[in-house]
């Protein structure tokens, strides 16, 4: 059967019978994370002309860009408070290579602060559509809101860009922390500058030039059959060694397997002359991990499947929420 996802907002409302309009793409390549047709139009019945206050185009030149109301321009009601704001105060800034690290870092932060406030910025390197996401519709509730940067679009508020993205998520949605990460769907092609979590380590600088603390969650694994993923991830070793040029604390889960250990440090030695390479208990994780309401998953495997991916991004949380307990909001 072939399945065929349509986003109302730009497309209209599908019913049974409509004639519809498909890009196959996707389906064609076997993508994983992208694997449906997309509705590009209902060609019988076109969707209603908007008339929302926003002036912010989104997907830009493309024929389903979209209009949006950004947070900080003149209609926003959060334009006041975003047209000053500069600094992010020191909040903790938690970057991830990729969309799946967002429901271990939450857990992670409310393991040890339950009421801490998280906001989610969502880069353009994975889907634009916030929408696509499942994580994040299973994950309403327990955040603050999500901020669609760059050329995403569809959270609770829309940004131009990371910067504006952070500040967004600090003084509109009152966030305690924010974690950024790419939506679903991560670009690769197995070299070393090629693929799109490389915004892990702009993340980094974005976060640091404007006051805030950046945390970096490591994707580490001993279940990736690729050697480029295994141990530290090349990616990480990229977007934190070679694109972040601020300091940021890189998150290491304690207990690891001493070969998998050593294999770690020896791979962020050379990261230690720029960031603090922080060791974290991880007693109480687990448990935390495994009462996540969404079905954690990295590259098809679940949370038995990589552990270790997933310790990594809670306990890069639970350093975040630590530096709140050290300095609260």
């Amino acid at each position: 059967m072939l399945q065929a996802l349509a986003y109302p907002a730009l497309v209209g409302e599908p019913t049974a019978g409509d004639r519809v309009l498909l890009n196959v793409g996707a389906l064609h390549l076997g993508l994983g994370t992208g694997g449906y047709a997309l509705v590009v139009a209902l060609p019988d019945r076109l969707p209603p002309d908007r008339d929302d206050p926003g002036h912010v185009v989104k997907a830009r030149y493309t024929p389903l860009q979209a209009v949006v109301l950004a947070a900080d321009e003149e209609s926003s009601p959060y334009r006041g408070v975003l047209a000053s704001a500069d600094t992010l105060g020191g909040m903790p800034v938690v970057t991830a290579g990729l969309h799946s690290a967002l429901p271990a870092i939450l857990a992670g932060i409310h393991e040890r602060r339950p009421d801490a406030r998280v906001a989610y910025v969502m880069t353009d390197g994975g889907a634009l559509p916030a929408w696509f996401s499942r994580t994040l519709d299973g994950l309403a509730g327990r955040l603050a809101g999500t901020v669609t940067t760059g050329q995403a679009f569809g959270g609770d508020l829309e940004a131009t860009n990371v910067h504006s993205g952070l500040l967004a998520a600090r003084h509109a949605l009152r966030a305690d922390v924010a974690v950024v990460a790419q939506g679903p769907g991560n670009l690769g092609t197995g070299t070393r500058w090629g693929f799109s979590g490389v915004d892990a380590g702009e993340a980094v600088n974005a976060a640091a030039v404007l006051g805030g603390r950046p945390v970096g969650a490591l994707r580490i694994s001993s279940a990736d059959p690729r050697p480029r993923h295994r141990g530290v991830s090349h990616h990480s070793l990229t977007a934190y060694g070679r694109v972040a040029l601020a300091p940021a604390d890189l998150v290491v889960p304690d207990g690891l397997d001493p070969a998998l250990r050593e294999e770690v440090e020896v791979a962020l030695k050379p990261l230690a002359e720029r960031h603090r390479i922080v060791t974290v208990d991880v007693e109480g994780l687990d448990a935390a991990l495994r009462a996540v309401p969404v079905r954690l998953s990295t590259m098809g495997r679940d949370l038995d499947a990589d552990f270790v991916y997933f310790l990594a991004c809670a306990a890069a949380g639970r350093h975040a929420a630590d530096l709140l307990l050290a300095s609260p909001a």
